[in-house]
């Protein structure tokens, strides 16, 4: 009962959509957006009353009005900025783009294209053809295709070359991908047959030679992506299964996961199968993702030998698989800048990968300059980038990294992710650790302003 001057306090509906603050928003985002923001803030205001809080002022109640509409307001998908020191960050979206996909996809956006339509002839085209000869230029393939990621690529060759039929693979090759998709149901999907031989960890050309009948379509290889064996292992090398798919009739089929056309050694990440290498040593078709080593957008690249391409691009299938001309701007261009040479230069993924640690600590330090040097809840650390994404498993760089010491890191942590912009970091023995080497060029300052702002608020 004591609560009911209070109840009798709250503005009506009409009474604040009336309001100039209410009137400017409703010309900014409709009528109903408004109307509906007024009724939530009312009834956070009655649930405030029930509380046996005072009725909030008018203000304040027009305040979060406002606060909703700019909530509401705001993407759901939005720009971060990735302090985790992963690389290939998955859940972050992969790869980030090269300024000049990024130009060329909005180019693209922003008006008509030729994606369909034959400039010199006046007729329709094929939008296959504005990447694919690129492509098998930069493997050394025949022809090449791309279509939406590289578990569609696989679906698509799966499909068109061997379905109903039988394919033979190692068993140490039966893996699970990202989102828990599996091998063995992607060929259950196509109506084929697997034909497992060897074991987990040995596997052997002869173990592929027995089991070859003549309901075989293809021998495949597919790549581990996140995982290594190690120890007693043995698989038998590509230019062997090649020879051996060569003279039984059949195909070599090669998934090789995220796929790398720079060799990844000289960066002190071991050897990646290259596809140009894939290709050379006799695989009749390779399959690979565009937005992870290869740093372009999301994409399943396709190259192999001409009539095999040619047997897809005629597929019913393709069409569902099919990228648009944004996609295929961006891809074009960043094939470009291995054609150029200056992929490591341009491509951030490699940007990344190819930052020397002097470079990566003295970023670290400049932040905590800037941050303040003499506080003792910050200082730069020795840590480890890994590479992410399903490429290169278990593999990482060294590192330089600004660690934050908090009474509560999660959080810190937590508090920096709801930022704008968001920054995702990571927690590691009780700190709160940033790693500049996947910060992009032009993100410090908005990241510093972030953690400005939290190590005010927790002094």
């Amino acid at each position: 009962m004591t609560q009911a001057p209070e109840y009798r306090k709250l503005p009506k509906v009409d009474q604040l959509l009336d309001d100039p603050a209410c009137r400017s928003w409703i010309a900014a985002h409709g009528r109903e957006p408004v109307v509906d923001a007024v009724r939530d803030a009312l009834s956070s205001a009655r649930a405030t009353i029930a509380r046996g809080e005072p009725c909030p002022p008018s203000d304040a109640i027009l305040a979060s009005v406002e606060q909703r509409l700019a909530d509401e307001g705001r993407p759901s998908l939005r720009p971060v900025i990735n302090a985790s020191g992963v690389i290939i960050h998955t859940n972050l979206g992969r790869a980030p783009l090269s300024d000049d996909a990024i130009r060329a996809m909005a180019e693209m956006a922003r008006g008509y294209s030729n994606l369909e339509f034959d400039l010199v002839s006046g007729e329709r085209g094929s939008r296959y053809a504005h990447c694919g000869k690129l492509l098998a230029g930069l493997t050394g393939a025949e022809d090449g295709i791309v279509v939406n990621n590289n578990a569609a690529a696989l679906l698509l060759v799966l499909r068109t070359l061997a379905a109903g039929r039988e394919i033979v693979i190692s068993r140490g090759q039966l893996i699970e991908i990202g989102g828990g998709v599996r091998i063995p149901e992607i060929m259950q999907e196509c109506g084929i047959t697997l034909v497992e031989v060897g074991t987990t960890n040995r596997t052997y050309t002869r173990d592929f030679e027995r089991a070859i009948t003549e309901r075989t379509a293809a021998l495949m290889i597919v790549h581990r992506s996140n995982f290594r064996i190690s120890g007693y292992t043995c698989d038998p090398p590509i230019a062997e299964l090649a020879e051996l798919a060569r003279r039984r009739g059949v195909l070599l089929l090669d998934d090789v996961g995220s796929g790398t056309l720079l060799d990844t050694a000289p960066y002190g990440l071991g050897h990646e199968p290259m596809v140009q290498e894939r290709v050379a040593a006799g695989a009749d078709v390779v399959c690979f993702s565009g937005d992870k080593l290869l740093g372009g957008p999301q994409a399943g690249y396709i190259a192999g030998r001409a009539a095999l391409i040619k047997q897809m691009k005629q597929s019913p299938l393709l069409r569902a698989l099919r990228v648009d001309k944004v996609t295929l701007a961006g891809i074009e261009a960043t094939l470009r800048h291995y054609r150029r040479g200056d992929a490591a230069q341009r491509i951030p993924i490699w940007r990344a990968i190819a930052a020397s640690v002097g470079d990566v600590e003295q970023r670290a330090r400049a932040w905590q300059a800037r941050l303040g040097a003499d506080d003792p809840r910050l200082r730069v650390i020795e840590a480890a980038s890994p590479i992410g994404g399903g490429a290169l498993p278990e593999l990482t760089l060294p590192t330089r990294a600004l660690a934050i010491r908090a009474r509560d890191p999660d959080a810190l942590a937590g508090a920096l992710r709801l930022a704008d912009p968001p920054v995702v970091a990571r927690v590691d023995d009780d700190q709160v650790v940033l790693d500049p080497r996947t910060v992009l060029p032009g993100e410090d300052d908005a990241l510093l302003a972030a953690l400005q702002a939290q190590l005010r608020a927790d002094p």
